[in-house]
């Protein structure tokens, strides 16, 4: 049952990253964004890069090219947060990718990117993800990549204006509870039996 789940919040989560994937090309420009880093060094990376002919980006520190044609903007952030922790140059980047064609799209997009909700505890990437409309709580987590070994689904705890709600998210009905922009879920770890 539990290897269900999470494969069911795994398949979920790579749905939605494929849905939401905008693709990097050669010669486009693409903007970057680090969190999770010290702010000071922040000012050094957060910037525009373009995409060489071959296909790769480079960052500063870095001593290699990432490839990035081909691939969706998401990917490539996810392997230059690799290349910077295997390089033990920070230990927990989270990087942001803008393309020109997600810049294209408009106002409405630029509105939604600054809409985030806060997924923390047992989950396997905590901190925010990015808010769509009719968002369920278990939708959210799976965007986080879902709960690891240690989180408990039966006591998952939705905080929304200074106010905890306690959900059972193993019950189908919890699964669908609607998440608002702000609000922070947290999975706890599992007790002594397991729960």
């Amino acid at each position: 049952m539990k290897k269900a789940f999470i494969l069911l919040l795994s398949l979920m989560a790579l749905g939605l990253s494929i849905a939401q994937a905008s693709y990097v090309t050669s010669g486009e420009k693409v903007t970057i964004t680090i969190k999770g880093v010290p702010s000071s060094e922040q000012a050094s990376i957060n910037s525009e890069y373009v995409v060489d002919d071959s296909g790769n980006l480079y960052l500063p520190m870095l001593k290699g090219p990432i490839k990035a044609s081909g691939s969706s903007s998401s990917s490539v952030a996810r392997r230059i947060e690799a290349a910077y922790r295997d390089a033990k140059i920070y230990t927990n980047p989270r990087i942001t990718i803008l393309t020109i064609k997600d810049d294209m799209v408009g106002d409405d997009i630029a509105k939604r990117n600054n809409q985030f909700v806060t997924v923390s505890g047992e989950v396997k990437r905590d901190g925010p993800v990015q808010y769509r409309n009719d968002m369920t709580i278990y939708e959210a987590i799976a965007t986080a990549g879902g709960v690891d070994t240690f989180g408990a689904m039966n006591r998952v705890i939705l905080e929304r204006n200074g106010r905890e709600t306690k959900l059972d998210l193993k019950q189908p009905a919890s699964r669908t509870v609607k998440v608002r922009v702000g609000d922070v879920i947290t999975v706890p770890q599992k007790n002594a039996f397991g729960r």
